[in-house]
């Protein structure tokens, strides 16, 4: 492949490009729809866990810079827009596929999209990335598939959202009723992977706000620009939605923890009424069982148990009506 720069995203491809088998995914745009296709030169490519040989492809044969591509591969990186001589380079934020093991931590990965004249490449660290659905209905261009990825993301996060709060009303209720520490350590969790989204959307609204500023070197029509303005609304109502959900939550984690705490009160002084309970009568006992001559007991006969034994009951009477005086 000969890449040829004449301006920003002037690229002329005077060869074909061999894609080899791997985790590349080739798309064109068919009937206003992404289509998959054989096509060695299609203009969209899709790069799933790229190999070491399929990142040298990137680098040397499609012509990434190689930090920006290992940018792209990155949970912890920002979301950034940058400009190379032939074409620019998006990372934007999304949430990453949940699975059981996580434990309620929901992580965040990156997604690469490098745009050039004729051709849009997406590269990402895991599966999860689909054209499909209401968002990727009536195309009309590259830079169009560009800006509906930059929405599903979005969209994605506020899915996301959604299942927080439901993830944390239910942990709420088992708290509620449960002395365990695990529901507790969850919500904990939570709290921590908000945190974490809550960067994430607003290294997006980042993005959004630099894309809008290069309208003119990206070369986006008036449509595009209106579809800009309309995730910039987006990405604002999701942030808010997560920096709520945050507030919430955190403070919901401090209710609960003093709940827990108070119910852990409420609970030792039941126990410690019961020690105190046990403890008069059976000093009682211990009082009558010494190896001594006691005249109560010597000239009681067998009634002389039966008096103790009402002895011992009503010292625990006693005591739990002094605590119920007292309101313990």
């Amino acid at each position: 492949m000969t890449i040829i720069a004449r301006s920003f995203f002037s690229v002329e491809i005077t060869q074909p490009i061999g894609f080899h088998d791997g985790m590349f995914q080739r798309l064109e745009i068919r009937d206003r729809k992404l289509a998959e296709t054989d096509d060695e030169n299609a203009p969209i490519l899709l790069c799933t866990d790229p190999t070491e040989e399929e990142r040298a492809f990137l680098i040397d044969g499609v012509g990434i810079d190689r930090h920006t591509l290992a940018s792209s591969l990155d949970p912890n990186e920002l979301g950034r827009v940058e400009f190379e001589p032939d074409h620019a380079a998006i990372i934007i934020k999304r949430p990453k596929q949940y699975c059981s093991e996580d434990n309620f931590f929901f992580k965040v990965s990156s997604v690469g999209i490098f745009v050039f004249r004729e051709r849009l490449v997406f590269v990402v660290s895991e599966e999860g990335l689909r054209f499909e659905g209401k968002h990727f209905q009536q195309i009309r261009n590259l830079d169009d598939v560009m800006l509906k990825v930059i929405f599903r993301c979005v969209w994605h996060f506020e899915e996301h959202l959604n299942v927080f709060n439901m993830i944390a009303e239910e942990l709420e209720q088992k708290v509620n009723t449960s002395m365990e520490n695990k529901h507790l350590l969850h919500m904990f969790t939570l709290e921590k992977s908000l945190v974490y989204y809550l960067n994430a959307i607003g290294s997006n609204g980042r993005v959004i706000e630099r894309l809008k500023a290069s309208v003119s070197r990206l070369r986006l029509t008036p449509e595009d620009c209106e579809f800009l303005d309309d995730l910039t609304i987006e990405n604002s109502q999701c942030q808010e939605m997560a920096a709520t959900y945050s507030q919430v939550l955190s403070g919901l984690v401090g209710a609960r923890v003093s709940v827990v705490s108070n119910n852990l009160n409420v609970t030792m002084k039941r126990l410690m009424l019961v020690t105190i309970g046990l403890m008069v009568p059976t000093a009682i006992f211990s009082i009558f069982g010494m190896n001594v001559r006691l005249p109560v007991v010597e000239h009681s006969g067998a009634s002389g148990f039966w008096m103790i034994l009402a002895l011992a009951g009503a010292s625990a009477g006693a005591v739990f009506v002094v605590s119920r005086w007292m309101k313990w």
